[in-house]
């Protein structure tokens, strides 16, 4: 039976909305670690330390994302898509806006900092949970040829949420002084999540289940324990899907969270035109992440994704580069971001919500596609600020050990969507045979 193109369409606006609240929340804590917790929370007399010290609360949320992924994506499997989302939502915008709160080291000393960590492992179960049912409400409502269209709508929740937690960021450092702004000014960022939640709340709870998972529970085909019907059947399906995934996380983390203290550190740029280059990045995004999500209905998804890693893999050179020799030109390294990040990027982030769906059945989709995602990002996300830190000191300052680590990346995500390519195709194969 034919869906009304309405209804698909308050879909995917909702999903749109779902995905924006929650990213700006998980993405705001980044945005605000190498510019703010170091330098409240993880006080130290080596700046670089206190940097790693404050990327690694970021990268905390990552590795709670899975345990997420595994929860939500259960429920979401067995009760339903929408009743996980409402959930994920609520729990995403208590503790944002708890961080607004949380009192500074010199005020409470060791606790500040085990209060925000606390408040970050719930950031990352909350995303962990959000990511597959936003994208599987709007790809379980589309039509099969436009799948790739309307799987990558959500995906522009993360541009969109992005652009908000560097934008708001950036207005609040440009309109207050420096002293006022490290007081309470960039609290102001966290707390305004409250109002963000509300708006999600109020459309999300508006849309109804998916028809996929309702003609799921009809038929009884639902699986008791998804996660281990997801490990025992589509064991290969997971690994091909975790590599697939390594250039999306470490590109995006690249630029979105490790540039930022790259440019205002290394470069001497300043919080304010840091800020706006990733800001004007994300907003370029918003539009080309649809552009690639239709390209892979017509062209393929694994294909669109294999040339998205490669063309990410060797941007990166010629991007830190112009970087490195054009550093007081503040258009030529906003250029060197807003390419890579906001056009090469969404080749990769377009594709991947329906290339992942993809690659299970509707009884498992949520679990699986929620554990690709997220603990693939624990080690591809969550680990690579710190990584490229690291790296950073190696080279003595210089960032070509940080691209040669998203080449790196970028090989390996390719060669998993050419092996993903290869395995459809004979897919196909044999069942023409048949």
């Amino acid at each position: 039976m034919a869906i009304d193109k309405r209804v698909v369409r308050r879909v995917a606006f909702a999903s749109v909305i779902g995905a924006t609240v929650e990213w700006y929340d998980f993405f705001l804590y980044g945005v605000v670690a190498g510019i703010v917790f170091n330098k409240l929370y993880f006080p130290s007399h080596d700046a670089l330390v206190s940097t790693m010290l404050a990327y690694g609360t970021f990268a905390v949320g990552f590795i709670t994302r899975p345990l997420g992924g595994v929860i939500f994506g259960h429920f979401g499997d067995r009760v339903g898509r929408k009743s996980a989302l409402i959930c994920t939502l609520v729990i995403m915008g208590i503790s944002t806006a708890g961080v607004a709160f949380v009192p500074t080291f010199e005020q409470i000393g060791i606790w500040a900092p085990i209060l925000l960590l606390s408040l970050r492992v719930l950031q990352g179960i909350g995303l962990g949970g959000e990511w597959g049912g936003a994208v599987l409400m709007a790809y379980e409502y589309a039509p099969p040829e436009r799948r790739g269209l309307y799987a990558s709508l959500p995906q522009i929740g993360l541009s969109i949420g992005l652009c908000l937690a560097s934008g708001i960021v950036a207005g609040i450092s440009r309109l207050l002084p420096e002293a006022a702004f490290l007081a309470w000014g960039w609290r102001l960022a966290f707390a305004g999540s409250l109002l963000l939640v509300v708006l999600g709340l109020y459309i999300r709870l508006k849309v109804m289940e998916t028809p996929e998972f309702l003609a799921l529970k009809r038929s009884r085909r639902d699986v008791k324990i998804p996660f281990v019907d997801m490990i025992t059947r589509y064991r290969g399906s997971v690994l091909l899907g975790m590599g697939a995934r390594w250039i999306d996380g470490v590109f995006f983390n690249i630029f979105a969270v490790f540039m930022i203290g790259y440019l205002t550190q290394r470069l001497s740029m300043s919080r304010t035109e840091a800020l706006t280059g990733v800001m004007i990045a994300a907003m370029v995004m918003c539009f080309f992440i649809p552009v690639f999500g239709r390209m892979s209905d017509a062209l393929g998804r694994a294909r669109v994704y294999r040339w998205g890693s490669l063309i990410c893999g060797l941007s990166v050179l010629p991007a830190f580069w112009l970087m490195e020799t054009q550093a007081g030109n503040t258009m030529a390294v906003w250029l060197a971001i807003v390419i890579p990040f906001g056009i090469f990027y969404a080749m990769v982030y377009g594709p991947e919500a329906a290339l992942f769906a993809e690659l299970f059945d509707a009884e498992v989709r949520y679990t699986g596609i929620s554990f690709v995602y997220q603990f693939s990002g624990i080690f591809a996300s969550g680990l690579t600020p710190i990584i490229a830190t690291a790296l950073l000191r190696v080279d003595g300052g210089k960032p070509w050990y940080v691209c040669a680590y998203v080449v790196l990346s970028a090989l390996l995500s390719a060669w998993a969507a050419w092996a993903m390519e290869r395995r459809s195709k004979n897919f196909a194969a044999v069942a023409a045979v048949r």
